[in-house]
């Protein structure tokens, strides 16, 4: 893998993601969050409603690189109903690593679920682990292996507070949200987003899908590019949100 910017130079995944330590700066009322996407050159975030056919072995161990990197992982019902979420730190030795470095051994997985209409026999809630659903429904979840907790919200979830309560309630500092683009689009709309790490795979799709922001915007966000990896004509990027940066 080579590094492009900010300073040239051969690097590794694990190399680059070394110095990275979001958990060093949460907000007082909520963690500090990054994105992390791939997309095709032309723009798709998912082929046939996954994202799996856009990203390469990199792009896979990039994002099991960031996720050694955070408290908590956040993603929409959405995105669990169509990848099916099993552990997120599978490996020891990635789990090891976390604790080295001052965090759990596995992140906590937060699920935005309005509907609390989730795929439960998912391997996510087979394997044990935390998980933690925000939801607006009063229906009951089934019992599983995993200690899964639900935080209710009157009519819709409000982002602003389950980031609020994840600061305050739970000790989360740093959040990787995983996507969809909807839920995408809600965290940017809310100015909740601190950086953003794009994968731009060398693939051309065509067709009609989704984006990494599935929806309407109250502003047009600038961003940074904070550093930019290549390997293999795939692209990846970290961006960081220029109001964020300023607050």
């Amino acid at each position: 893998m080579r590094r492009l910017l900010p300073e040239p130079a051969e690097t590794t995944v694990e190399e680059q993601l070394d110095g990275y330590r979001p958990w060093e700066h949460p907000a007082d009322d909520r963690p500090f969050v990054a994105v992390n996407f791939a997309a095709t050159v032309d723009g798709r975030a998912a082929i046939g409603g996954v994202s799996g056919p856009i990203g390469s072995a990199a792009d896979t161990a990039m994002l099991a690189g960031l996720r050694t990197r955070f408290d908590a992982v956040m993603i929409g019902g959405g995105t669990m109903r169509a990848e099916r979420y099993g552990r997120l730190v599978p490996s020891q030795e990635r789990r090891e690593r976390r604790g080295r470095i001052g965090l759990p051994d596995d992140p906590l997985m937060a699920i935005v679920s309005g509907r609390l209409d989730l795929p439960w026999d998912a391997p996510l809630f087979g394997e044990g682990g935390r998980v933690l659903v925000f939801a607006a429904s009063e229906a009951e979840p089934p019992e599983t292996a995993a200690s899964l907790r639900v935080v209710r919200h009157a009519g819709a979830v409000d982002l602003a507070a389950a980031l609020r309560h994840l600061r305050r309630e739970e000790g989360v500092r740093a959040l990787l949200c995983e996507g969809g683009p909807r839920l995408h689009a809600e965290l940017q709309a809310g100015g909740l987003v601190d950086d953003l790490f794009l994968t731009i795979a060398p693939r051309l799709s065509g067709g009609v899908g989704p984006r990494i922001v599935e929806g309407e915007l109250p502003r047009i966000e600038q961003l940074e590019l904070a550093w930019l990896l290549e390997e293999g004509g795939e692209l990846f990027a970290r961006y960081r949100l220029l109001r964020a940066a300023a607050r």
